[in-house]
Formats: structure tokens, C-alpha cells, sequence
């Protein structure tokens, strides 16, 4: 904002150094929310409300989503130039640096799929140095939703239905991103089906809210994530963006939370009133509601400007405890440089979960041995297709994407890569595959199949209309027609490709199964290379081949890495992060379309043990080219108060190639009405060398056998006996037990 804008007529002084000395003092243990006080109490009344919402005029910003597509600059949100308030500068993710031509890492569930805390805060900390590069300053794409049911179409951007797992790795995420870039967790919270997120009101109780959609959320608060974006479905009846309970009750009093809370993105703020006492501090990306209303509200009562100044301090707080705890040193030459390209290709690489891998012609179709290779057959609707996840908020524009089979030819230059043109169907492939040393058939979705639901019907919706200031002149006229005709159903709204959505069949396309089976019959080492990111079903073709990989949607050096496994040169040790159901009737009830659902604890590996049913692969399994076990588990502390223990386990490579195990904690209580109930309470990742074994400290939660207690407003750890098991995956029948005393 300018002096100009902030003042009107009136003069105010300019001091453009004023945050850069807060930010001094902040540095040097002064209280950040006593220096945003003294920056809040220079402002004038016009910049307190700037504060509050984007810096570009909503239409023009709508137009530019349109014809420039989405997030090709920072938005800026809040910037008072005058005081040198830089404001927050906002990127999306979580797959990358949205803005420019950055690197494309794995979509996160793929990454959740390494089980690598350490991995991931190297790749938020490359994703925050792109960003701040090019002049962003905030990173929206820490998502932690829990993927109640598979068929939601924007699980790419998670990481498992692990609360657990989405914590940890939320928190690594976060730490990375923060030496360069304020992160945003979202979308708080219970935002997991996206064809409904405008319209459906989530019904939860209050116990099976804190055990089990929001113990993520608390760690990665607790980790310091500098905001939250709430999110568009309506929680037991409120909106999430002016709800009180959970934006204030449970956020800022139950866990202490003192950074920013912004809105998910345009129809994210249902009553400016509401949402403003509710605790919201910012109405993102553009100038929208509150540009419109806020100051006729605070003249008649509607909003005060007691809860402004608490927005405003919270949002300078913010910006003041970031700028003054970021790397010193400026990001040069960071975006796609080779030392992130090759971090992209290793998380690829490390990502990839072989589900099966049986024999063929007498030894296990994996790995193929690339010096015995005369001629591979590489076939499938996606094996030649660049297919890095969907087109909503989470794409990023990289400069290039290897593909299977651009990988594999790199990877293998003297063999003969035979592929088929998917057009012309299961017998081209099977014909390319006959006589082949080996086929791999990579099958699965795209953007077309899954996604952020950006269909540009949504923004005609009556509801939503009304949610847009009316334009005060022509050339907003002009960008508001524009806008308006350009929203065409079928096509995102973000101005580029399809519009996405949950998945309505969780089976492969009829086409693919048809390539499989053909392929699988013209040759007998054939490998099937899944994309996707949720669960797909495979009951009617998984018995038909050797070898199944989940590829996921890899990123930009996705055919690299998958190269890289397939050929032996990474023994793959990627684990699911949920369980694979043996068929459609083992999932909890959706209806992708519905206004009102109820979430309960039931789902994923849960609900399959209360129901008794097998998953065709569990929780934590995943393959290697070479084999382990787990011999050993020792319980040291235990800290029922605090929710903590840790165990010791020894992990054996009883194969004859080096390795990198998961090495998984669960429990279960022996007593009471969840005995028996099995848990996810820790884990490790361990490299372990053929032949020999290694002993990994393995730090536990034991909230998951906590319950909810009103009355001290936590998860409390009742005392009593449970059974820990130090294993390979969910319910391993060889895992290493010991008993303990909570």
C-alpha cells in the first residue's frame, strides 16, 4: 500500500526501515507481538484494514487466474510499503514451488510413501528456497487432511491416513520450508471430499475430532508452523472459516497457536462478521469481501475494531517472528538446479513401493538386469505421457518431465525400447510385449481422473456469487464479464486443463485391465507400474501378473527413478501409507456428492480389522530385492503423562544386497473395549547392509491410545498393560513383541 492510498489527503510519514528494525529487535529477544504493537499503532485506519486481505482489486486477480492461470506471481496480502511491511507473499504447493518454472518434486503422498522425516524437511527446505527466490515469502501447501476414503481426489497433496505419519511428515515439511518461507498448514479442518467441499457440512464428535482428524494438525502447531488456512466445508454446522470452535477454542486457547490464520481461497469466508470475531485474520488472495464491507461494518457495529487490532498484531507477529528467524543468506540459483533435481529424483525413487514381486521363468521378475536387456517393451495408456498429478493449486510448471519411457531408454541406451500406441488398444501392446525380455505396462490415472475439484461451474453457483464485491468501474466491469464468460463447466477454473474431482470408481479404466491381461499373456515377466495417488483397487488383475509397483505421480524425474528401480540400481523401499483394500465393500460409505456426512473412527486399516477382513496389501508393506526381518524389540522409557516412549528394535538383512527398511512400531491395549485394537504409534527408517544387523531407536506417541478428556481439554493416556510390536508392516506375522506397562 502507498502513502498515497494509506493517507488520501493527508500526509503521513514514511519510514520504510520501520519493520526492518522490529524485525532487529525481534532477532536480538525482543517479544515479536510487542514490536507488531508498536508497527500496528503507526498504521493508519485504512492500512489496519489492508492489513486484513489481498493487495490486488478481486476482479482484475479473478481475470488473471483465467487468461494467466493460477499463482504465476506471489499474491500479495497485506504489503504497507510505507513501513516497509513486506506482508505475506503467498505460493502454493505442496508438490513444489508453484510460481515460475521450479522444480516438480513427488505429489506427498508419494513422499509419505518413503516414511522419511529427514527426506522431507530436505525437500522443504529446497520448495522454500524456490520460493523465496522468487519473491514469495509464504508457502500454502502444508496439507495434512486425512484421507478418510481413497476415492478423494485430492490425496496426492497428503500423505497417508496415518495421523501419525501426516504429523510427522507436516512437521518436517514445516521445518524445511521455514528457513526460507512462512509454511501454512490446510485445510483446517475435516476437508476430505472435494466435489462436496463448497456445500458439506462434516458431523463429528468432539472425541473422535481430537483422536483422530486433529492430532496432525496439533503436531505440526506445535512443530511452529507460522499459519493455518481453514477450509471451505462446514464443521457441526459452521463454516470452517468462522468457526469458533475450532479456530479459536481448540487453535488458539487448547493448543496455544499465535500465528495467522488465512482463508482458503475466494469462497473460503462465508460472514465477514462472523469470520473476523471467529478468529480469521486474512481473506485470501484478493481485495474481495472485506475490501468491500468492513469499513460500513465497523461504522455500524458489525465488526469492531478491537478484534482488527488483534488480526493485524497477529499478522505482524507473524511476519516479524519469520524475517527475523530465516537463513541470513539470500537463495541464488536455486530453482530446478541440479542439486534439487537430484533431490526430486531420489525422493522419486525412494517413494516407489513394490507390492508384489513373484517369480517368472524361475527368479523374481524384479529387478531386471539392464547388461541382460536386448529388448524391453514399455507399454500402457501412461507410459510415454508426462504426469506429474493434477491441474488445481498443487501444479507446478517444470521445465521438463521424464517419462517411463524416456527414462528407461536413458537408463538402458543399448537395449531396444519397444513401445505401442495406446490408441490402438490391449493388442498393440500385447504384440509390442511378445518376445520382449520383459513388458512393463504403466497404467493408472491423471489430472483427468482425479484432483483439487476447480470446475469452473463452481464459481456461478448462487451461493457463491454472492460471496463477490460488485465492480465500481468499467475496467472492473470489463474483468468481471470476462471472468464471468470464461467459466465454462467441465474445465478448471484456474485456466488450465480438466477440473478434477473425487474419484466415483476406485477400479483402473476398463482399457488398462484389458492391457494388463493382454500383455500378461503375450509375456511372462510382466511388471504393471501403477500411477495414482489414493488406493486402487485390484481384485480383477493383481493374480494375472508377477511384479506390481506403485509408481504415484513421481514428479519431473518420475522416469528416471522409476528406471532406477526398475533395473536395480535403488533396491526400493517405499511402504504404503494406507492399506490396500481386497475390495470396494471393505471401504467406509461415501457419497462424493452428498450435503451432510458423518466421520467416525472407522476407516482404512481400522475398520478392516473390526470387520475381520484381510486388506489385499496392508498398512507399511512394501517389498525389496532383498528381504528382512525383524528380530528384536526393547521397551526404554515410557512416559505415559508426557505420551511418549521409546522402544529399541533390531532389524536383520537376511538377503545379499544393502538395503533401507521401515522399520514400524504399532500397539495395541490389552484391556478395556479397544484391546486388541492395533495402532500406529512410530517409526524409523534404517539403511541395514546384506547379511547383517543394525539396532534403531524408534521414539513412540501413545496419544493414539489416549481418549479424549473434556475436562482437561487433551488426549489423555489411560494406565494400563499393551502389547508393542516392532514390524515390517500392519499385523506381520513375524514382528518382534514385548509388553509394557503404561
Amino acid at each position: 500500500m502507498t502513502s498515497d492510498d494509506a493517507a488520501g489527503t493527508t500526509t503521513v510519514p514514511t519510514d520504510t526501515g520501520a519493520f526492518g528494525l522490529a524485525t532487529d529487535e525481534v532477532r536480538a529477544g525482543a517479544d515479536p507481538v510487542a514490536q507488531a504493537t508498536g508497527l500496528y499503532d503507526r498504521l493508519t485506519d485504512d492500512e489496519r484494514l489492508w492489513l486484513l486481505d489481498g493487495d490486488l482489486e478481486f476482479w482484475k486477480g479473478m481475470r488473471s487466474f483465467v487468461e494467466d492461470g493460477y499463482n504465476v506471481f506471489p499474491y500479495v496480502m497485506g504489503a504497507v510499503d510505507r513501513l516497509g511491511i513486506p506482508g505475506i507473499r503467498f505460493v502454493d504447493g505442496p508438490r513444489g514451488c508453484v510460481v515460475g518454472r521450479s522444480t516438480a518434486f513427488p505429489v506427498s503422498m508419494a513422499r509419505g510413501a518413503t516414511w522419511d522425516v529427514e527426506l522431507e524437511e530436505r525437500v522443504g527446505r529446497a520448495i522454500g528456497a524456490e520460493i523465496r527466490e522468487q519473491g514469495g515469502n509464504f508457502f500454502g501447501g502444508v496439507c495434512i487432511n486425512l484421507p478418510r476414503h481413497p476415492a478423494w481426489g485430492r490425496s496426492q497433496e497428503t500423505y497417508s491416513d496415518q495421523p501419525l505419519l501426516l504429523g510427522a511428515l507436516g512437521a518436517a515439511l514445516t521445518r524445511g520450508v521455514q528457513h526460507h518461507a512462512m509454511a501454512c498448514m490446510k485445510h483446517y479442518a475435516l476437508n476430505s471430499m472435494e466435489n462436496a467441499r463448497f456445500s458439506v457440512d462434516v458431523t463429528v464428535d468432539e472425541a473422535t475430532l481430537h483422536e483422530v482428524y486433529l492430532p496432525h494438525f496439533k503436531q505440526v502447531s506445535d512443530a511452529g508452523v507460522a499459519a493455518v488456512m481453514s477450509s471451505y466445508n462446514s464443521v457441526n454446522g459452521e463454516w470452517g472459516g468462522q468457526n469458533p470452535y475450532t479456530l479459536t477454542t481448540v487453535l488458539r486457547e487448547d493448543w496455544g497457536f499465535e500465528g495467522t490464520v488465512v482463508t482458503d481461497f475466494i469462497w473460503g469466508m462465508r460472514d465477514g462478521a462472523k469470520a473476523l470475531a471467529a478468529g480469521l485474520d486474512v481473506e485470501a488472495p484478493f481485495r474481495q469481501q472485506r475490501g468491500a464491507w468492513l469499513r460500513d461494518a465497523l461504522e455500524d457495529g458489525r465488526a469492531t475494531w478491537a478484534d482488527v487490532e488483534r488480526a493485524g498484531v497477529r499478522i505482524l507477529a507473524t511476519q516479524l517472528r519469520h524475517h527475523a528467524g530465516r537463513d541470513a543468506d539470500e537463495p541464488r540459483g536455486t530453482v530446478v538446479s541440479a542439486e534439487h533435481v537430484d533431490l526430486a529424483r531420489e525422493a522419486a525413487r525412494r517413494a516407489v513401493v513394490l507390492l508384489k514381486n513373484d517369480e517368472a521363468s524361475g527368479a523374481p521378475a524384479l529387478p531386471l538386469d539392464p547388461a541382460a536387456l536386448r529388448r524391453l517393451a514399455v507399454v500402457g495408456r501412461l507410459a510415454d505421457v508426462a504426469n506429474t498429478g493434477d491441474h488445481g493449486s498443487s501444479d507446478v510448471r517444470a521445465p521438463y518431465v521424464v517419462t517411463a519411457v524416456e527414462g528407461l531408454r536413458a537408463a538402458i541406451p543399448g537395449a531396444e525400447i519397444v513401445t505401442a500406441d495406446p490408441q490402438r488398444g490391449a493388442p498393440a501392446a500385447a504384440e509390442a510385449a511378445r518376445g520382449a525380455d520383459a513388458a512393463v505396462v504403466v497404467v493408472g490415472y491423471t489430472a483427468a481422473d482425479e484432483g483439487e475439484f476447480v470446475d469452473g461451474s463452481v464459481a456461478t453457483r448462487e451461493d457463491l456469487l454472492r460471496l463477490y464485491p460488485d465492480p465500481v468501474d468499467d475496467a472492473q466491469r470489463a474483468d468481471r464479464d470476462a471472468v464471468m464468460a470464461a467459466m465454462g463447466q467441465g474445465l478448471s477454473v484456474v485456466g488450465s486443463g480438466t477440473a478434477g474431482g473425487d474419484r466415483r470408481d476406485l477400479h483402473l479404466r476398463p482399457e488398462d485391465v484389458e492391457t494388463i491381461r493382454a500383455v500378461a499373456a503375450a509375456n511372462p515377466r510382466t511388471v504393471v507400474v501403477v500411477v495414482s495417488a489414493g488406493a486402487v483397487l485390484m481384485e480383477e488383475w493383481v493374480d494375472d501378473v508377477p511384479a506390481v509397483l506403485l509408481g504415484w505421480y513421481a514428479g519431473m524425474e518420475g522416469g528416471n527413478a522409476l528406471a532406477d528401480v526398475l533395473l536395480g540400481a535403488h533396491n526400493p523401499s517405499g511402504r504404503l501409507p494406507y492399506p490396500i483394500p481386497a475390495s470396494a465393500d471393505h471401504l467406509p460409505p461415501l457419497d462424493i456428492d452428498a450435503t451432510a456426512i458423518t466421520y467416525d473412527r472407522w476407516y482404512g486399516q481400522r475398520l478392516l480389522q473390526r470387520d475381520g477382513v484381510d486388506a489385499l496389501f496392508p498398512l507399511g508393506h512394501g517389498l525389496a530385492y532383498t528381504t528382512y526381518e525383524v528380530t528384536r524389540i526393547d521397551v526404554g522409557t515410557v512416559d505415559r503423562a508426557a505420551g511418549h516412549a521409546e522402544v529399541r528394535a533390531t532389524v536383520r538383512n537376511t538377503g545379499d544386497r544393502d538395503g533401507r527398511h521401515v522399520v514400524q512400531v504399532y500397539g495395541s491395549r490389552a484391556d478395556g473395549d479397544r484391546a486388541g485394537e492395533r495402532e500406529l504409534l512410530g517409526f524409523a527408517v534404517v539403511d541395514v547392509p546384506a547379511g547383517s544387523s543394525v539396532t534403531v531407536p524408534v521414539a513412540l506417541d501413545l496419544t493414539p491410545f489416549g481418549r479424549w478428556d473434556e475436562r482437561t481439554r487433551g488426549v489423555v493416556v489411560a494406565a494400563g498393560p499393551v502389547v508393542l510390536e516392532a514390524a515390517s508392516c500392519w499385523g506381520d506375522a513375524g514382528a518382534a513383541r514385548a509388553e509394557a506397562e503404561l
